[in-house]
């Protein structure tokens, strides 16, 4: 009994599974985690640019309320703001990331979300008293949530691709 192994199967790299391109399933998975990589540096820049402005703003606004850092830190009003602009961030860096990706979009905006979920919890562990627990929690609660926004946003806008498929 011989087997046969034929051309296109021997390029795959795999007999007995055609149609494999190992090239073209790491440039996948590279793609997939670029795009993770690229939506949480987005989110990260975002929420960072957000919060250099917003912080001195609201202490420009309302003075006597937030005389200075530490009242801004403990103002339940200013959290709030802060959770605002930060699941913002979020949903913008899902979005982000389902842009890159090209196979699993939704899929990767979640892992994003989770990514970064772990990551803020990782924070929270390592600088608990910077911000009250509601705070730290809230901020992990949307995590996954925003990054599945974000990347249903995306996948819901974008336009499908008129590519000619051969006959």
């Amino acid at each position: 009994m011989t087997v046969e192994i034929r051309a296109d199967e021997k390029i795959a790299g795999r007999a007995g599974r055609v149609g494999v391109d190992s090239g073209a399933m790491w440039r996948s998975a590279f793609r997939s985690v670029g795009s993770i990589i690229a939506g949480i540096i987005v989110l990260t820049a975002l929420s960072f640019a957000i919060e250099a402005v917003a912080g001195p703003l609201m202490m420009h606004l309302f003075p006597r309320a937030l005389p200075d850092a530490s009242a801004l830190k403990n103002s339940v009003p200013a959290h709030i703001v802060m959770f605002a602009y930060t699941f913002l961030s979020i949903v913008a860096g899902g979005y982000v990331t389902a842009w890159i990706a090209r196979e699993h979009p939704l899929r990767d905006a979640v892992i994003m979300g989770v990514i970064l979920a772990a990551m803020t919890g990782w924070v929270m562990s390592t600088r608990f008293h910077q911000a009250p627990l509601y705070s730290w929690i809230a901020g992990i609660v949307v995590c996954i949530p925003g990054g599945w926004l974000g990347g249903l946003l995306r996948v819901r806008t974008a336009k499908p691709k008129n590519i000619p498929q051969p006959a």
